[in-house]
């Protein structure tokens, strides 16, 4: 199977040209090894992505704005055979520069046959870990979605995610997948050019994470002023149930859908989709597997069950699942580390029909007065955005001004939760701090409390 159906196309916001996707023999002349591309979102940077994949070359999709110390760390611990594009003037050590790109002078770093596309977990920051991707869970995941979403030749997305980040990677795949179109818009959703473009070129779909909605209830979005937009996706982290209620009430009246999805990277990375049509009876779930997935939940004790209502961690097992982490150039040469099964991390359960309900992470917990609370429980608690982090003995919680008094907020805590006020302490800010994919950034957060 190949990612590029002969109907995909690609529109450059910017000055309107259109471009058929295919293969350009951007690397044909680089040493063997892996690719690291900075990743900006322009016609350029798909075209690259494209060639490596189609060519069998396996490739890390980075944010461009990496600081340099950030990039040069990463390029000392994989060892690629190439890194491309927008660069530092200086290549590191070891390298040469070859017009926009740095070429390896010795050998790089073995790769895995199977081994295609790399991801860093969230943030970049911290020494983060690389998701190893296979071609096999690239394609099983793009053709999971295109069937589960009903994506066709006539439908055209548009950029509104970066392409490192792997949702927005999922939409170039699925639209490059299905023969339809992508609209690349660099600008995003709050640059003048995007919502003229979403006219313009006559987008239909839209992929939006949780920020992103919070910030289109700002701008009291009414999808009526845009007259071939009728579909909305939502993944990357939990959607306030109030809001998935507004968005589905806006997008059914002009006869749209909203789709929920819950997703993560090391499943190349959508894990499952709630149906448009079952939305409101559903409300508070993210949908069941995937087609080719399947869920089941493990309890305290390690026993696994599909039953309904009973919460443990998540378990996904389909053919989208990653090869394993590679922290090291030594971990590019790995082969199957999961055996097509992951461990999501997440609290949730199944209803009596299979649908999936998260309830929080496993690590996010805090203590107060010895009391253990879940982080993202006390965040559903309160209106608007807000994000919570463990402190010494208390827990720390932002939120965005909104006109809400923090006093009252705390006091509400300590009621709801039994215990006394002191154990909560909750501040105001402007907005809460973001990573470049729209999740909260809990790591400045947790610096800041």
């Amino acid at each position: 199977m190949t990612l590029l159906h002969p109907g995909a196309r690609l529109i450059d916001a910017a000055t309107g040209a259109v471009v058929v996707p295919h293969a350009t023999g951007a690397f044909a002349d680089a040493p063997p090894g892996v690719v690291f591309l900075r990743m900006p979102t322009t016609v350029d940077a798909v075209l690259r992505y494209v060639d490596a994949f189609e060519s069998g070359r396996p490739l890390a999709l980075l944010d461009p704005a990496l600081p340099a110390e950030v990039l040069t760390d990463f390029v000392d611990r994989f060892e690629p055979a190439v890194v491309a594009g927008p660069l530092p003037d200086e290549a590191p050590k070891g390298y040469r520069v070859d017009g926009d790109r740095w070429v390896r002078e010795s050998p790089a770093a073995a790769a895995h046959p199977d081994l295609a596309v790399l991801l860093a977990t969230s943030g970049s920051t911290g020494n983060p870990k690389l998701v190893r991707l296979s071609r096999a869970a690239i394609l099983a995941n793009t053709a999971s979605i295109v069937a589960a979403l009903g994506i066709t030749g006539d439908d055209v997305a548009i950029s509104s995610l970066p392409f490192y980040y792997s949702f927005g990677m999922s939409v170039l795949n699925t639209h490059l997948a299905a023969g339809a179109t992508l609209v690349v818009e660099a600008d995003g959703l709050l640059g003048r050019p995007f919502w003229p473009a979403v006219n313009t070129f006559g987008v239909t779909s839209l992929a939006l994470v949780p920020s992103q909605y919070e910030i289109l209830k700002r701008l009291r979005f009414d999808p009526a002023k845009y007259p071939a937009l009728r579909t909305l996706t939502q993944a990357g982290g939990r959607l306030r149930p109030e809001l998935v209620e507004d968005f589905h009430g806006r997008m059914s009246a002009v006869s749209g859908r909203l789709f929920v999805m819950y997703g993560q990277t090391e499943a190349a990375p959508r894990l499952t989709t709630l149906p448009a049509d079952r939305l409101a009876e559903k409300l508070g779930s993210v949908g069941p597997a995937v087609p080719g997935g399947r869920l089941s939940v493990r309890l305290d004790d390690g026993t696994e069950t599909t039953g309904a209502d009973v919460r443990g961690e998540v378990l996904y097992r389909g053919p989208n699942v990653m090869l394993g982490y590679a922290e090291t150039a030594a971990d590019l040469a790995r082969g199957d580390d999961q055996g097509g099964l992951l461990e999501t991390g997440d609290l949730g359960h199944l209803d009596a029909d299979g649908y999936l309900y998260i309830d929080g992470r496993l690590k996010r917990f805090g203590k107060v007065f010895g009391v253990r609370l879940n982080l993202d429980d006390i965040e559903g608690m309160l209106p608007g955005p807000a994000a919570a982090v463990a402190g010494d003995d208390k827990i720390v919680v932002f939120v965005a001004q909104d006109g809400n008094d923090p006093s009252r907020l705390r006091q509400d805590l300590a009621d709801r939760l039994k215990l006394h006020w002191s154990g909560f302490e909750v501040r105001s800010v402007a907005a809460l701090p973001l990573l470049s994919n729209g999740k909260v950034d809990y790591r400045a957060l947790e610096a800041a409390r």
